[in-house]
C-alpha cells in the first residue's frame, strides 16, 4: 500500500516538474518566396470578342409575280455576279412583250399614214385647195399618231423589263444560302424572300471597345505603316486565322448607355474559311513600347473584384530575448503588407501590373494563401516555387 502511494507521489512530481519547464516559443513566421519587381518590355495582344459580317448582303426579292420554274445554283455555294439563279414562269411576260411589240408596229404604221396625209393636206393648204378643217384634222391626227407610238414604245419597254425580271441573277460575287422556295412555289412581288446572298471576300469582323480606347484605335487607323500582326483573329476552334486584318471603319457614334463603340476590321477570305455570323476573338497587338511591371499571376489575390499583392517590408519589433530598456530590445523582421493594384493583360503565367507597386518592391510569389496584412514572413525554409514562380533571394 505504501509502495503504491510512493509511486503516485513520484508521478505527480514528474508532472509538476515537466509543467515547470519553459516551452520554446512557437515560430509564427510564414515561409514565402519573394520577387524583386522589375520593368521589362512585354509582347502581348489585347483580346476582344467579335463577330464576322459580310461587307455586302442582300435579300433576293421577286419584282414580278408567278410560280418558280427554275433553280440554277447549289445551295450554300459561291456564285458569280450575273449568274442565273431563279426563273419565274415567263410565258405570260413573254406574251405581253410580244403583244406590246406588235402594238408598237401598228402605231408606227398609223404614224406613217398620218404623216403622209398631213404632208398632202399641207401642200393643198398652201394653194387653198382644201378645206381648212380637213387640214387641221390631219395635223391633229399626226400628233396623236406620234404620241401613240411613244406610248406603245413605253409599253414595250415595261413588258421587256418584266420579262427580264422573270429571271433572277446574282447581283455580286458571294455566297448564296439555302433557298426559301422550291419549284412550283408562287412568289409575290417584293414580299417573298427567295434567298440571301452575302459577299465573302473580303470579310468584316466587328468588335466593341470602350470609348476610352477610341483615340488608340483612331491612331492605328491613321498609321500608314502598321507593325506586323497588328490585327489577327482566333477562330471558334481556337485556331489562329492565317491572314492579317486592318481597320476598315469606326462607327459613327458612341453608345450613350454603355459607353462603347464598334470597330470594323477587314480580312481577306480567299478560301472561304470565314462565314457570316461566326464568333471569333480579335487579337490586337500591344503597341506600348514602354517597359511594364510584370509579376507572376499567382502573386495576385482577388477579393470581391479588387486585386491585391503582398509586399515584403522590413520592420522593427520587440525582442523577447532582450532585457528591459536594452538597446537590443528591438529586432528587424519581415512582414507582409497588403497592397491594392490595378492589373492589365495576362501573359502566360504572368500578369501586367499597371499601378500599385514600383520597381524595386519585393512581392510575395508563394505562400500568399496563408498571409494576412501585417503577418510576419521569412525567406528561410521557403516553400518550393510553383509553376511560373521564381524563388526569391
Amino acid at each position: 500500500m505504501n509502495k503504491v502511494i510512493l509511486n503516485i507521489v513520484f508521478a505527480g512530481c514528474l508532472v509538476l516538474s515537466a509543467c515547470g519547464k519553459k516551452q520554446p516559443p512557437q515560430n509564427t513566421e510564414v515561409p514565402v518566396n519573394l520577387l524583386t519587381v522589375k520593368a521589362q518590355k512585354v509582347f502581348f495582344y489585347d483580346k476582344y470578342p467579335s463577330t464576322t459580317q459580310a461587307l455586302m448582303q442582300v435579300n433576293l426579292l421577286p419584282q414580278v409575280q408567278g410560280d418558280i420554274t427554275g433553280i440554277f445554283f447549289t445551295e450554300g455555294s459561291h456564285v458569280k455576279k450575273g449568274q442565273k439563279l431563279y426563273e419565274i414562269d415567263k410565258k405570260i411576260y413573254q406574251d405581253s412583250y410580244d403583244a406590246a411589240v406588235a402594238n408598237l408596229k401598228v402605231a408606227q404604221g398609223t404614224l406613217t399614214q398620218s404623216q403622209q396625209d398631213a404632208d398632202r393636206y399641207e401642200y393643198l393648204n398652201k394653194y387653198n385647195a382644201v378645206a381648212k378643217q380637213l387640214y387641221d384634222h390631219a395635223i391633229i391626227t399626226l400628233v396623236n399618231s406620234k404620241n401613240s407610238v411613244k406610248a406603245a414604245a413605253q409599253t414595250v419597254k415595261s413588258a421587256k423589263t418584266n420579262l427580264g425580271y422573270s429571271t433572277i441573277y446574282a447581283p455580286f460575287d458571294g455566297t448564296i444560302g439555302f433557298s426559301n422556295v422550291k419549284l412550283g412555289d408562287v412568289v409575290s412581288i417584293n414580299t417573298t424572300i427567295l434567298n440571301t446572298i452575302s459577299s465573302d471576300n473580303p470579310m468584316a469582323v466587328d468588335f466593341i471597345i470602350n470609348e476610352k480606347q477610341l483615340p488608340k484605335f483612331e491612331k492605328m487607323k491613321e498609321n500608314k505603316h502598321p507593325i506586323d500582326s497588328l490585327f489577327t483573329i482566333l477562330l471558334p476552334d481556337n485556331s489562329e486565322y492565317p491572314y492579317l486584318g486592318k481597320i476598315s471603319n469606326i462607327d459613327r457614334a458612341v453608345d450613350a448607355q454603355t459607353g462603347s463603340i464598334k470597330i470594323r476590321l477587314v480580312f481577306p477570305n480567299p478560301k472561304g474559311d470565314l462565314r457570316v455570323g461566326m464568333s471569333c476573338l480579335v487579337k490586337v497587338h500591344n503597341q506600348d513600347a514602354a517597359p511594364q511591371i510584370v509579376v507572376p499571376n499567382k502573386a495576385i489575390v482577388e477579393q470581391m473584384g479588387e486585386y491585391f499583392v503582398y509586399m515584403a517590408k522590413d520592420t522593427m519589433v520587440n525582442n523577447p530575448a532582450a532585457k528591459a530598456d536594452s538597446v537590443k530590445d528591438k529586432k528587424k523582421e519581415l512582414v507582409a503588407v497588403e497592397k491594392k493594384v490595378q492589373v492589365g493583360q495576362v501573359i502566360g503565367p504572368n500578369i501586367v501590373v499597371k499601378s500599385g507597386i514600383q520597381v524595386g518592391d519585393r512581392v510575395v510569389t508563394d505562400g500568399v494563401q496563408t498571409l494576412h496584412d501585417g503577418a510576419p514572413i521569412t525567406t528561410k525554409n521557403v516553400v518550393p516555387p510553383s509553376a511560373g514562380g521564381k524563388k526569391g533571394k
